[in-house]
């Protein structure tokens, strides 16, 4: 839940960020709202279930050793920031428009969730992976059209929407699935 937790708020501060014009102002208010609503509904989710855990855990106490996500190939994450840090920069060099840092933030994001997913034995989060990393290469490729106004659409509330999204679903099922 807190991998969910992460991608809840990642994918608010997307949409947050990014739902400007050319959106209309109403349909940028309502994608923020709705953005800020479904970040808080999985933070009361993650409540919910750090609740649930502690309670089974008092119950019965774990019989193993609870896995660790921040082993050995969260070296990922590291290569990550490289990336992305290092990425902009070099955008910025090559004279790039600034709207191409959110497809290139996107690009990044999804290309690690597809890194971590075997990683972490998480099929799962190779989906929003996959679909992160198409909506940042078409962001960067936007960016270099007429259409460079809708880079922060594609790449930024596009992908907060994924983000958000997922991390409703999956944090619903667990939560509904450790309820008797």
């Amino acid at each position: 839940m807190t991998g969910l937790l992460v991608g809840a708020v990642f994918g608010a501060v997307f949409v947050v960020v990014n739902a400007q014009s050319p959106l209309n102002p109403v349909a940028a208010i309502l994608l923020k709202v709705a953005a800020c609503l479904a970040a808080v509904g999985v933070l009361a989710m993650w409540f919910v279930s750090a609740r649930s855990e502690r309670s089974a855990e008092e119950a019965q106490p774990a019989e193993g050793a609870r896995r660790n996500m921040f082993g050995r190939g969260y070296l990922v994450v590291v290569a990550e920031a490289i990336l992305l840090f290092g990425g902009i920069r070099v955008l910025a060099i090559w004279g790039r428009p600034e709207e191409a840092n959110v497809a290139w933030v996107a690009l990044v994001v999804g290309v690690h969730f597809i890194a971590l997913a075997p990683i972490w034995k998480e099929w799962g989060i190779a989906v929003p992976g996959v679909v992160l990393t198409v909506l940042g290469a078409a962001g960067l490729v936007l960016a270099s059209t007429t259409a460079i106004a809708w880079v922060p659409f594609v790449s930024g509330v596009l992908s907060g929407i994924v983000l958000l999204t997922g991390s409703v679903v999956l944090g619903w099922r667990a939560v509904t699935a450790r309820t008797p």
